[in-house]
């Protein structure tokens, strides 16, 4: 089978990769898990991660019907580390909800055209109206990290965007909009893990691209410019909400507890919503542990 770029990621993993790194995936079983500061070993048994699913899922349509009722609007941001699993907490958002009132937002690179606008601008037309939940699988946040990490942008942009992210979002949430940042974060070992799966499977390889094969030899690069975009724009009205996606299972279950558990929406049933993790889902403190 012919390999996407030539093969690039399993000569990562052969080649480039650290030997901790490297060795880690060597030595695990399917289930293990590889980040050793994760606070579990193993991921969610599918037993109780698809019940507590179903729970959650019930829930989301109670939240969407409110939602088209009341008006209200809802934007989730999901951004993270390449391969950290944004793609796939969406769908599980998304799986049993109206796709008419929930919809992705998944922006290709700015048009001609769009470059020369405010650097907002095409981000404020996919805003929710009315009645909707709208999922950003990444956002304006592109400036504050990976164009950073492939000098797409110079240093007076992503100043200037650090100059307005935080009074941007402060106008979302001061129109009423609940706004959800979430940043997804994955150890270097299960990164590389799951692009090698990628990679030998046909039916994911459209999922890899040049900034992916590029991204692993930028590691630090990343690590550097996440840590500045957190603390730079965690706020009261807009915080950021991490969620250590090692185990995909929990960290889909975490994303969705946490917008049920704040927003109040009828016949909501909290014991159904279930506990929050504190263990895997926090603030920027817990982002890189």
């Amino acid at each position: 089978m012919e390999l996407p770029f030539d093969g690039a990621i399993s000569a990562f993993y052969e080649n480039g990769a650290p030997k901790e790194i490297h060795n880690a995936i060597l030595r695990a079983d399917k289930g293990d898990i590889l980040e050793a500061s994760y606070p579990y070993s193993e991921r969610l048994p599918r037993k109780h991660y698809e019940r507590d699913l179903r729970k959650l899922q019930i829930e989301l349509v109670k939240l969407q019907a409110w939602a088209k009722e009341s008006g209200a609007r809802v934007a989730c941001v999901f951004e993270g580390r390449d391969a950290a699993g944004k793609g796939g907490t969406i769908k599980r958002f998304r799986e049993n909800l109206n796709p008419r009132g929930a919809r992705v937002v998944a922006l290709s690179k700015p048009s001609d055209t769009e470059a020369t606008q405010w650097y907002f601008q095409r981000y404020v037309d996919h805003l929710p109206a009315g009645g909707e939940i709208v999922f950003f699988d990444r956002s304006w946040y592109n400036r504050g990290v990976v164009e950073k990490v492939f000098d797409f942008c110079n240093d007076d942009q992503r100043e200037h965007f650090f100059h307005q992210v935080c009074d941007f979002e402060k106008m979302i949430a001061e129109e009423g909009i609940y706004l959800f940042k979430f940043w997804l974060n994955v150890g270097r070992a299960e990164q590389l893990r799951r692009f090698l799966g990628r990679e030998s499977d046909p039916l994911k390889q459209w999922k890899l691209s040049w900034i992916d094969v590029e991204g692993l030899k930028k590691w630090d690069d990343y690590t550097a410019a996440i840590g500045e975009t957190l603390t730079r724009s965690h706020t009261k009205q807009a915080p950021w909400i991490v969620i250590r996606s090692d185990d995909k299972r929990r960290a889909r279950l975490a994303a969705i507890r946490t917008v049920l558990n704040n927003i109040d929406y009828a016949r909501k049933d909290p014991r159904a919503i279930g506990e929050h993790d504190m263990q895997i889902c926090g603030g920027p403190e817990i982002w890189n542990a």
